[in-house]
């Protein structure tokens, strides 16, 4: 891994931290890049709620998000386990993990072989966890480990910038509003999928590079999808194809 290519995504995650930044669109450029800068298979991000709930909010491919949501609905798995220590938790091998039994078959099921997860906090506060899957069994070697750690502490402080973490209330507000936008971005993926005859991969991303293309954001987008008061053309191509997605 080229301390070059930490740089550059460092400074790219940086620049996108204005005032409005897009917080979904944000979040799912981190887990691409973690699939390409780690050299990991896939990429998911947890994130806790004004109840201290953890939920979905980013996923590199549609069976990583369904990995997580497994853990999520079990409250067993790695990344669970990193958001309620506040500390890493790297499984190199799941199949000899006897831990979190239902996680592990659930992984299996999927292809999934080792795991790692790092907490996303900020001193005492954790706001989530960035978890890293791999198809095939192996420990993140330092360079890696230390890479992905900066890139959750950079996605840690895009959330809670410096006003934020004055005003509790702003905190809660931002997550909110993430967790809000993941439910709408859900459904319309699940209308594209149906429209245009495409998985729910394609249709997430097709949705993103229109938001993209045409300046907005992607809740506002997805709103509009779910509405029906905007219609996506059919991919000419397999949008997957401009994408990073994850490794085979």
């Amino acid at each position: 891994m080229a301390k070059t290519a930490l740089a550059d995504v460092l400074v790219e995650m940086a620049d996108t931290l204005v005032d409005d930044f897009d917080v979904i669109d944000f979040l799912h450029v981190l887990t691409e890049r973690c699939v390409q800068l780690l050299e990991v298979s896939a990429a998911g991000i947890l994130l806790t709620d004004q109840l201290d709930t953890l939920q979905l909010v980013a996923a590199s491919s549609e069976r990583t998000r369904l990995l997580e949501l497994f853990q999520l609905q079990t409250d067993q798995g790695p990344c669970v386990d990193c958001f309620k220590t506040g500390q890493p938790v790297s499984v190199p091998d799941i199949r000899s993990a006897s831990r979190w039994p239902r996680f592990t078959a659930a992984a299996a099921e999927v292809g999934f072989v080792s795991v790692h997860a790092l907490p996303m906090r900020l001193r005492a506060q954790v706001i989530g966890a960035l978890n890293l899957f791999g198809v095939e069994p192996g420990a993140l070697d330092d360079d890696r480990l230390r890479a992905g750690k900066a890139l959750a502490d950079i996605a840690t402080i895009g959330l809670l910038q410096q006003r934020a973490i004055r005003q509790g209330d702003i905190v809660t507000l931002q997550l909110q509003t993430a967790l809000n936008s993941r439910v709408v971005i859900e459904q319309a993926k699940g209308v594209l999928a149906e429209r245009l005859r495409v998985d729910l991969d394609q249709a997430f991303t097709l949705l993103r590079h229109t938001a993209r293309d045409r300046n907005r954001r992607l809740s506002d987008l997805a709103q509009a999808v779910v509405d029906g008061t905007e219609q996506l053309p059919r991919p000419s191509r397999n949008p997957l194809a401009d994408a990073s997605g994850e490794r085979p």
